[in-house]
């Protein structure tokens, strides 16, 4: 049985109240970051734009600091797309599969997807140690590079715990779950105006 708007009821008390109070966090958290995140490159590229156009000279940080917050934002912006059941999908197929072959087929493919996020991540933090100790520093700012990409293994293991999740609820609630807080509806009204 489905809450408003397709969402699971929420789980009661014990491991997996606690685990749905940590997400609702992580979600709070991970929102502000995009809203601001997305404020700040907005800002940032008005500001750009103003100088280069009245002073003929471009803030010399802005191109680097965009980079940065495109990169924040894609990370991060994964998991909470994974929560809200909001990731590209391509239903087309598992549309025409009875209800019972497209839960195995979502259970399937949510599992796999967070194992290849899982792999990603790993891949990730090798990446990010290897910046580590060669100390490189980005151009403009002179931070150190790996700070720049620290958010990648972080959103990459965030999104592959969504998908477990998600995998977990097809498993074992009745319905097909996009995430363990949305269920897959299906309007049969959208049959009927083709």
């Amino acid at each position: 049985m489905s809450g408003a708007n397709g969402e699971a009821p929420a789980p009661s008390g014990g491991a997996l109240g606690i685990l749905r109070k940590l997400d609702h966090g992580l979600s709070v958290v991970e929102r502000q970051l995009l809203g601001w995140s997305i404020i700040i490159m907005a800002v940032n590229t008005v500001a750009n734009v103003i100088m280069r156009l009245g002073f003929s000279s471009s803030i010399f940080f802005s191109e680097e600091l965009n980079q940065f917050l495109i990169i924040l934002v894609t990370f991060v912006g994964i998991s909470e797309a994974a929560r809200m059941g909001r990731h590209i999908r391509m239903s087309a197929f598992t549309d025409m599969l009875g209800p019972r072959a497209s839960k195995v087929m979502m259970i399937i493919i949510t599992l796999g997807t967070a194992s290849l996020l899982f792999l990603l991540a790993w891949y990730s933090i090798d990446y990010v140690s290897s910046l580590i100790t060669s100390n490189r520093l980005t151009p403009a700012l002179r931070i150190p590079y790996y700070l720049t990409v620290l958010i990648v293994p972080f959103g990459l293991c965030v999104t592959g715990i969504q998908f477990v999740l998600a995998a977990l609820t097809n498993i074992l609630k009745p319905g097909t779950h996009l995430s363990y807080q949305v269920e897959d509806t299906f309007d049969d009204a959208d049959e009927h105006h083709l």
